[in-house]
């Protein structure tokens, strides 16, 4: 991810914040100096998808990274990820879970967490079916609550 894909990145976390959190152009330019990994997926010349990605002990506030962090020291952990409407079912997500997964392998684990209430079915369906598990619950501040999960790699 550069500087030039934060645009499309800014337009792509708004269009799914439902599923996410708001993310501003200072916050994304805060997450990409943090990040472990930021990464866009391009399809047809445009940002199709993205990513970011943080490893262990990364300065990154938010609970669920600090829940996680709490029962795990190696580790890298999918903050966020979001997909173009008109490129979905396309194999983006996938894409990009293979890439992230596959950098993180010798880590040991990927770590997420997913709206269980109200609950993203597509997510968790998305998740269970690569091999996610479920560790735990967490009740967000916004009253959401999310799934937490892992996959050992």
């Amino acid at each position: 991810m550069t500087e030039a894909d934060a645009e499309s990145v800014l337009r792509l976390n708004e269009e799914s914040v439902w599923a996410l959190s708001p993310l501003d152009a200072e916050g994304l330019a805060t997450a990409r100096s943090r990040a472990w990994w930021a990464l866009v997926c391009e399809l047809d010349g445009q940002v199709g998808g993205f990513a970011i990605v943080y490893g262990p002990g990364s300065p990154y506030e938010s609970i669920n990274y600090a829940w996680h962090a709490m029962r795990s020291d190696d580790f890298v952990y999918l903050d966020r990820i979001a997909v173009d409407l008109q490129f979905r079912r396309r194999g983006i997500a996938t894409a990009i879970y293979d890439a992230v997964e596959g950098a993180a392998q010798p880590r040991g684990r990927l770590l997420c967490e997913v709206y269980s209430s109200p609950p993203n079915i597509e997510s968790l369906a998305f998740h269970k079916a690569r091999g996610y598990v479920e560790v735990g619950h967490l009740m967000q501040p916004n009253g959401h609550e999310t799934v937490m999960l892992e996959k050992v790699l």
